[in-house]
Order: C-alpha cells, then sequence, then structure tokens
C-alpha cells in the first residue's frame, strides 16, 4: 500500500431478483479496470449472508487515476447495464491510508 494512494469502498446492493444479472455486470469490470493506469487493487466481494450486498475494494493511485475509471468506456457501460438492477442508489466512499 502506498501512503498517498486512496481507497475507495463502494457498496451495491441488488433487486433480491436480480442478484444473478447484477453479478454479471459488476464481473465485466474487474478485468478492464485492473489493467487501468492508476489501479493498484480492485476486488469484488459478496456478502456470505445477504447475497444482494456487493463491495468493491479499491486502492487508486490517486484521485486523477479515479476520475479517468469513472469516465472510462466500461464504467459507462455497467451503469446504464445496472440501474434497473439495484435496490438502492451505490454507497461509494473513499479513504485516505492512516496506517
Amino acid at each position: 500500500m502506498k501512503p498517498s494512494s486512496i481507497h475507495i469502498v463502494a457498496r451495491i446492493t441488488a433487486r433480491p431478483d436480480k442478484v444473478v444479472e447484477l453479478r454479471a455486470v459488476l464481473e465485466t469490470l474487474l478485468g478492464p479496470t485492473r489493467q487501468e493506469a492508476g489501479c493498484l487493487r480492485y476486488y469484488l466481494l459478496r456478502n456470505q449472508q445477504n447475497p444482494t450486498d456487493f463491495t468493491f475494494v479499491e486502492e487508486w493511485a490517486d484521485a486523477a487515476a479515479i476520475d479517468q475509471h469513472m469516465q472510462s468506456t466500461h464504467i459507462q457501460k455497467a451503469f446504464a447495464q445496472a440501474s434497473g438492477l439495484l435496490a438502492a442508489r451505490p454507497d461509494v466512499q473513499r479513504y485516505e491510508w492512516i496506517g
């Protein structure tokens, strides 16, 4: 971990009847995002007790890399595909590394 890097935790909740479809959309982001400049870590997790709850855990070199990621074609496509599959608006939080 780089002390100056930015960490993101993004919680995404699927509608109960759309879990499989949302997971497929989210999985399409893994390969392309991991190849982006400035992407240091990019993991997708699913809650074992609540299968509708997905979480991305990310680490980026800087804010510019995050901004570019958010404008990427694969992110924009996933946003469009996921719109009818979500139970709530994604909760995306940025963190700084302390220790």
